[in-house]
């Protein structure tokens, strides 16, 4: 992976801008602070995000840390990750990411929780543990294959083993006992 400026900082920005009002919306979102018409405008912004990257991945391929670096890459897989509503996109996004993994351009942690999305979107069960939902009963994990061998699946892309990931997100998302509704079920990522 390279440090050098990145290729395109133009599209970086705007990878970057997008993620970050996505990541923000879907705090509000996991919080139970968003009325009806907020939860339309955020799977607007999805799906215009959405369209973003697919330009982006049609002209440039995956916007790797050469052409967008380190934040705009992390960007551009927050985008796909988050983009549910296409899964057809998002298998694509999958493959394309994992090219510029095996180029040195991007980061197989990327790779994994978008592969887990993948499967989970489609109705499997998902390899490295990524995938969680969460609810008004906690945290649980989506359906996993081979769940005995998921720590040295998880060590084979860098992840640290599924406990520790699990408690990091039990850390970031506490169960809010204070809430006048339960929360939303909303799918949430574990490194």
């Amino acid at each position: 992976m390279t440090t050098d400026e990145p290729q395109r900082p133009d599209l970086a920005r705007e990878l970057i801008a997008r993620a970050t009002e996505s990541a923000t919306h879907r705090a509000k979102r996991v919080r139970n602070q968003l009325d009806a018409v907020q939860l339309g405008q955020g799977r607007h912004t999805d799906h215009a995000n959405t369209s973003v990257l697919r330009r982006i991945l049609a002209e440039h391929d995956w916007p790797g840390h050469r052409l967008v670096g380190v934040s705009g890459a992390r960007a551009a897989w927050s985008i796909a990750l988050h983009s549910d509503h296409d899964y057809a996109f998002q298998r694509a996004a999958t493959t394309l990411l994992e090219r510029a993994v095996q180029a040195g351009d991007a980061l197989v942690q990327h790779w994994a929780h978008l592969h887990d999305r993948v499967l989970i979107t489609s109705g499997r069960a998902q390899e490295y543990g990524t995938q969680l939902l969460l609810s008004a009963d906690g945290i649980e994990l989506c359906p996993l294959r081979a769940p005995a061998s998921v720590d040295a699946r998880r060590a084979t892309v860098g992840l640290p083993p599924l406990a520790v990931a699990l408690m990091a997100v039990r850390r970031r998302y506490p169960p809010d006992s204070s809430a006048d509704e339960a929360p939303t079920v909303v799918l949430v990522g574990a490194a």
